[in-house]
């Protein structure tokens, strides 16, 4: 494949590399490998299950800790909203839809959703009252009012900005309840409190200002200084699309067409981060203030749990640098390998590069059918045997083999991740040198009315950490509580 001298100076103009692209576009003919499926990781074997003596310990360090270590939460909340309700859509126009008896019962329970007197306001300032259009079943009028633009416009906004919850005369969005859970395990030890969320530029000014109304009420109420940062995903890491027999694909005005890269891109974002500890959660999955309890526990314990294996590590590293490592040490630190970080079949040779890597601990609930990735044990490019988060479009389902160990599976990711990226030093590592570009997927995507092949990089838990030091350990499923369809808003 060449580019003409036109394509080239778009290219380059974007922030890429021509290099870089073309090396990119050949897993469209080849495409991506899959993943070799060993085994689930299940508890006692790839997970662990943090029993009550131990969860006292680790809460108690984790007191101790802010004290040293500055900690920041990370939330991707560039998702829009639209798949949330794409259930509601068809009932935009009511010909063509049979009424099914879960819209009915949505209809009726709108009472109970935080934007409930949104939009009541903004149909009764067209003279419509909401309650009257639910016992009438005009369901094509209130959606024309909940998702586009003549109301709520919430078919259009990043889920960050819907409003989940209700407290009396308050209500709270997505966006709100991370800040309330930030002040509760995030906040360091001045009282400082920072959180990062990655949004797309259309809608970063209406996140700034949301964030300018509220955050004066919660810095009283939790007693925090918020730091709030914001970051888009840089158009450098877009992806080159394809047309269905694997030529480039150009827009309507015979331009290259780029496309975002997916979640995956967001490693760049993150790595501009300077913290010690890193929390990073999904924008959707937020509960309740009541019920918010176990989940403040837990995110201590993952926290305290990953700042105790890389003391482990840092103390090992620094030994082997200033070369006092006795024969005994050594074989300690081999045992470490072998039990606390799971890694088989290590040579006392490499431990060093072994050890001196990203960490990260990720939660994991019990499954309950759920789709989505998964923690198994996979076999890597150097034939060993590694704890990985894997996406179901990694795997090749036609492989009778690789579908039995995927089905087998018995927990699930919930997003529940914390990471630190210092090394032994106290330097940085640069998390670019980690991904596994080899675990990205192409998906079948549309412009116009024409279809084209996009390109998925590696996932940001999955791909893009490949080649962190990983582990897993087991968190109850309340602590899991996502709002995937806008059915999850109701009786929460």
């Amino acid at each position: 494949m060449t580019f003409s001298s036109q394509d080239l100076k778009f290219i380059q103009d974007s922030g890429r590399s021509a290099e870089e692209i073309l090396k990119q576009f050949h897993y469209f003919e080849t495409g991506f490998p899959f993943v070799q499926l060993v085994r689930p990781a299940t508890l006692g074997d790839g997970i662990h299950k943090i029993e009550d003596q131990e969860m006292l310990s680790l809460l108690e360090q984790f007191s101790l800790m802010k004290e040293y270590y500055r900690i920041a939460k990370f939330v991707p909340a560039s998702g829009a909203a639209s798949r949330m309700f794409k259930d509601l859509y068809p009932y935009l126009d009511t010909t063509t839809a049979p009424l099914k008896s879960k819209i009915a019962h949505f209809m009726n329970s709108l009472s109970e959703c935080a934007f409930f007197h949104d939009l009541e306001q903004v149909m009764m300032r067209d003279g419509y009252q909401l309650k009257e259009m639910v016992i009438r079943e005009d369901y094509a009028l209130i959606l024309e009012y909940l998702l586009t633009e003549k109301g709520l416009n919430y078919g259009n906004l990043p889920k960050a900005l819907l409003k989940f919850h209700t407290y009396g005369d308050e209500t709270r969005t997505a966006l709100e309840e991370h800040l309330v859970e930030a002040a509760r395990y995030a906040q360091n030890n001045d009282h400082s409190c920072f959180l990062h969320f990655t949004v797309s530029p259309a809608h970063q000014q209406e996140f700034e200002k949301r964030v300018s109304e509220v955050l004066p009420a919660f810095e009283q109420k939790f007693s925090v200084k918020y730091h709030i940062s914001f970051s888009v995903q840089h158009p450098s890491t877009d992806t080159l699309a394809a047309e269905m027999d694997n030529r480039p694909f150009y827009d309507d005005k015979g331009s290259l067409l780029f496309r975002p890269g997916g979640h995956g891109a967001l490693i760049y974002n993150l790595n501009q981060l300077k913290f010690d500890v890193i929390f990073i959660k999904n924008i959707d999955n937020v509960q309740p203030e009541d019920k918010l309890e176990e989940t403040i526990i837990y995110k201590k314990i993952l926290a305290a749990y990953l700042m105790q294996v890389q003391t482990q590590i840092h103390h090992f590293l620094k030994k082997n640098e200033q070369g006092v490592v006795t024969s005994a040490e050594k074989e300690e630190m081999i045992q470490f390998v072998e039990k606390t970080l799971q890694l088989k079949k290590r040579t006392s040779q490499n431990l060093v590069d072994v050890l001196n890597r990203p960490i990260r601990v990720c939660g994991m609930v019990k499954n309950q059918g759920e789709p989505g990735g998964g923690p198994f044990w996979v076999k890597n490019s150097r034939g060993e045997e590694a704890l990985q988060i894997v996406e179901s479009a990694q795997i090749d389902m036609e492989n009778d083999k690789q579908k039995v160990v995927f089905e087998k599976s018995t927990h699930f990711n919930p997003v529940d991740l914390v990471c630190s990226f210092k090394d032994f030093r106290g330097n940085y590592f640069n998390l670019h040198d980690y991904v596994d570009p080899d675990a990205g997927f192409i998906s079948y995507k549309s412009y116009g009315n024409r279809k084209l092949k996009a390109m998925e990089l590696p996932g940001l838990w999955n791909g893009a950490m490949s080649n962190w030091i990983t582990l897993f350990v087991e968190v109850p499923l309340i602590t899991f509580n996502p709002v995937k369809t806008v059915f999850d808003l109701i009786d929460r």
